[in-house]
């Protein structure tokens, strides 16, 4: 995983920063510095081990960006077969940490595990991080300025256990802890403004109910399958500083077309139901869906969004068999309440992007990304696909 770079105007460098210092000789350890260099630069680019074998990468990053000053950060993935029985389906584990020269931190993890013979299924996210946040205002006719940015310490987990009951449907349980501390807002044009519903911060504990059906075998690069999330989580004011339930839909749709092409397509939906704070209503944008607006751009009570995407993988080329590329286009809107939701609130982005085959026996690529929008354009590093 490495973080979105560009939409708030960052710079930066990643993978081939890696590789690059890597390369470069240093002192009475320059010899040993390359030659552990070429062993660790080709084990990726020669990847000859054994398709059941786990796989580890890990490479630092750099960033820049205003809120923030120079940005350092480290990347790691790994990725796996349950019993090294590739007929399991395959797992991922992925990570990223940075801090920043303005003493902002943060840490996530995400995971997609699959148990033997892909009885268990277990999804999650971890959030953990003291990171400036723009705040835009509610409702799908904010202003392209943010009027305000929040800095606050941020803990958001949520985790889901699910259980195989039929071929590729899976039913369990989904826990959700998200806790905004410390809020600190400031206006950007140094005006009073009123605060959100939950802007001095807040706890929120969520339990609910998933149903999934589940086609895919490669999570980070899905050619062929299904995937349907139906999910219910209920915030007990007991549990909460708020009382409000959410109900998520996530759709997707993956077809091949011809021999090394993939056509997926998406449909998300998010609704909330109750007083719900400022950070838990549906945010739209981000690194995978509605790419090229800031993740909270736009924010309310619900959301619709869409997004198709093209992907050669690899391109057609005569000189290597390892570089793909992809074209995207998303859609989505928020709305307060269904009796105001309308067609002509909907926004739209679409860009394209270059692939590098990273693992050629686990089929996973290594995306950048260019988006554009009406406001301005992203850009977005990331091992694996968008979704």
């Amino acid at each position: 995983m490495t973080k979105c770079l560009g939409y708030s105007k960052s710079v930066s460098i990643g993978l081939l920063l890696f590789f690059v210092s890597l390369a470069l000789p240093f002192g009475a350890k320059a010899q040993n510095r390359d030659s552990f260099a070429k062993r660790y630069i080709n084990s990726l680019i020669n990847d000859t081990t054994d398709i059941s074998k786990p796989k580890f990468i890990a490479y630092p990053t750099l960033a820049y960006a205003p809120e923030t000053s120079w940005e350092f950060g480290f990347s790691g993935l790994y990725v796996y077969f349950a019993n090294r029985d590739t007929t399991n389906r395959l797992s991922e584990i992925n990570g990223f940490s940075f801090i920043t020269l303005e003493n902002q931190y943060g840490f996530w993890f995400d995971h997609a595990l699959y148990t033997h013979e892909n009885k268990w299924f277990f999804l999650g996210r971890i959030r953990l991080q003291d990171f400036p946040l723009r705040y835009y205002g509610i409702g799908p006719y904010t202003t392209p300025s943010h009027t305000a940015v929040i800095e606050a310490t941020q803990v958001n987990i949520r985790e889901r256990v699910l259980r195989k009951v039929y071929k590729d449907l899976f039913v369990g349980l989904q826990g959700d802890w998200q806790q905004l501390r410390f809020a600190r807002f400031t206006s950007i044009d140094q005006e009073e403004f009123e605060f959100p519903l939950g802007g001095e911060g807040s706890l929120n504990i969520g339990l609910g109910l998933n149903v999934v059906y589940d086609t895919r075998h490669n999570v980070l690069n899905v050619r062929d399958g299904l995937f349907s999330e139906l999910a219910f989580l209920r915030y007990p004011g007991l549990a909460s500083n708020y009382n409000f339930s959410t109900l998520i839909s996530d759709n997707r749709i993956y077809r091949p077309v011809g021999k090394n092409n993939v056509l997926a397509a998406q449909v998300m939906g998010q609704f909330n139901f109750g007083n719900t704070p400022f950070n838990m209503l549906s945010l739209m944008g981000g690194e995978n869906l509605m790419r090229g607006y800031y993740l909270g751009r736009f924010r309310d009570n619900n959301q619709i969004a869409t997004q198709v995407e093209f992907r050669f993988l690899p391109l057609p080329l005569n000189f290597t068999n390892r570089i793909g590329a992809a074209l995207f286009a998303s859609t989505a809107s928020v709305f307060d309440e269904f009796e105001n939701f309308s067609v002509s609130k909907f926004v739209f982005a679409g860009g394209g992007g270059l692939r590098f085959l990273l693992f050629p026996k686990r089929d996973i690529y290594t995306r950048f990304d260019v988006a554009f929008t009406n406001e301005g354009s992203g850009f977005y590093l990331f091992i694996g696909e968008a979704f």
